[in-house]
């Protein structure tokens, strides 16, 4: 019997039958489905049109992004320079997709983009601070030493002065406040936010001035950012209010301590900040200042850890969401040289992750063994 089979794949084989679309669209896309590799997925649409085709129709780029980041659902539409029309196209005669307007083209630019994307979420990643400038404070008491600016210095001295900012007063012990920071790139990693509640060593007692509670949001500005809409010393910032905002992000409330440490928020799980901006949030306040009788919250420094995505990729808001750009131009030259997984590796993983979430179990045998090679 298996030598019948096997001189009927043979044969099969000989004869140029694609068993992808023997298997089906349905079971042919479950089974890409398990290839977590973006470069895996890049070789399964080399193998064949019928391939490709089952690739580039299902999406299959854009679901390994939405599997590592949910927020990816922001995107509606992606675009990219034209450079990207005319390379990266598998040998096949591209126009330009704003030209045809065709929604074949469009399935290709969005194959590319996604494919881009998906390799920036699974490449290795350097953790750092993510803050490149200040947008401004909903409320600072007196500007500029007591700005929002001082939060990017560590600790809470700088040249022997004391470094912070500080709310405006309230009599209300629930007014909110928050700071809005521009990211050093528009799509960032983020999985940790610090902060260090300010003491006042110079007044009785030596109060700290922190928060019950602290929450953050990552979003997109609805108008590019200019570099007069950041705070300097002359500009206390304009554009904090949140409808100037997409916010697509909104983390839990973390419980804040009354204590002068560095205060680490870790979220749930790594989460992409679409557009390059943070909201930090003080909900609730704790400490009163003897001179005036009124509510506080002082920050001495502010950081937000993650790994930046390459320049290449962009976001930018449209009427219905998120565009994700990507322009190819901006990447980085690659060492041609260096060594890549080889197509005859994929059957392998594919195999394994069949079997480990069992959703071989029901699929033809005969016809996945035939596509994928025998079981290892």
């Amino acid at each position: 019997m298996d030598m019948e089979v096997d001189e009927e794949g043979h044969a099969a084989a000989a004869a140029g039958v694609d068993f992808v679309e023997r298997l089906g669209p349905d079971a042919s896309a479950a089974v890409f489905a398990v290839l977590r590799d973006p470069a895996d997925l890049a070789r399964a649409a080399a193998v064949s049109r019928s391939w490709r085709t089952l690739v580039m129709a299902v999406h299959l780029s854009k679901m390994q992004c939405l599997r590592l980041f949910p927020e990816v659902s922001w995107f509606t539409r992606v675009e990219q320079s034209a450079t990207s029309a005319s390379s990266s196209n598998n040998g096949v005669n591209e126009e330009d997709a704003e030209s045809t307007a065709t929604a074949w083209e469009n399935h290709k630019r969005e194959q590319r983009v996604y494919m881009r994307l998906a390799h920036a979420l699974l490449s290795p990643h350097t953790r750092k601070g993510c803050i490149a400038a200040c947008i401004g404070a909903s409320s600072t008491d007196n500007f500029p030493e007591e700005g929002i600016q001082n939060t990017l210095v560590p600790g809470d001295h700088m040249d022997d002065m004391e470094s912070y900012w500080s709310s405006g007063g309230q009599e209300d012990p629930g007014a909110p406040e928050s700071l809005v920071y521009k990211l050093c790139s528009d799509l960032c990693i983020i999985d940790e936010i610090r902060i260090q509640p300010f003491r006042a060593y110079q007044q009785p007692g030596h109060p700290i001035y922190s928060a019950r509670y602290v929450r953050v949001r990552f979003g997109c500005p609805k108008s590019p950012l200019r570099p007069e809409d950041l705070v300097s010393e002359e500009n206390e910032g304009q554009l904090t209010a949140d409808d100037n905002y997409i916010w697509m992000y909104t983390s839990s409330e973390f419980p804040m301590l009354q204590k002068n440490v560095l205060q680490s928020f870790k979220l749930p799980r790594p989460a992409l900040c679409i557009g390059g901006v943070v909201k930090v949030e003080f909900l609730g306040r704790i400490q009163k200042q003897v001179y005036d009788d009124l509510y506080y919250i002082c920050a001495a420094h502010v950081q937000v850890l993650g790994a930046p995505l390459p320049r290449e990729l962009g976001a930018a808001p449209c009427k219905d969401g998120i565009v994700l750009k990507y322009f190819p131009e901006h990447e980085p030259s690659r060492d041609s040289g260096c060594s890549r997984p080889k197509w005859h590796e994929i059957e392998a993983r594919i195999w394994r992750a069949l079997k480990a979430t069992g959703q071989g179990i029901g699929f033809n045998q005969e016809l996945l063994s035939r596509l994928l090679g025998p079981s290892v």
